[in-house]
Formats: C-alpha cells, structure tokens, sequence
C-alpha cells in the first residue's frame, strides 16, 4: 500500500482561495472585537485585515511551496 503522506499535494485554487480568505475574515472579525473593547474599532479592523494577508499568504505558501 503506497504511502500518501509523502506524496507532493496537488494544487488546488479554491482550496488556496479559502485558506487566504479564511485568513483574512478571522484576523479582521478579532481586530474587530479587540478594536470594539478598546474604542478603535476602524483602526484595528483594518490593521487585523493586512495581518491576514500575510498569515493567509504564508499559509499558502507553506502548503503549496513544493509545487
């Protein structure tokens, strides 16, 4: 029986879309609420939008990295 873990992962451009997009909806839901408590809720919205990007696209590119 082969083993699949060691197989590379082939592309998947929803799954990639997702991921990012996940990323970025949860980092702006907590600058969201953190912003709300604290009384900057613009300020940390949009500051928890740009980290999501980079958590997003570091994500994707760590799971993709060896296509």
């Amino acid at each position: 029986m082969p083993n699949k873990a060691n197989e590379p992962r082939a592309f998947n451009p929803a799954s990639a879309g997702g991921t990012l997009l996940a990323s970025v909806l949860l980092c702006a839901a907590v600058g969201f609420g953190v912003g709300t408590v604290v009384g900057a809720t613009a300020l940390f919205t949009i500051v928890a939008v740009f980290i999501g990007f980079g958590i997003g696209f570091r994500l994707v590119y760590t799971r993709y990295r060896h296509i």
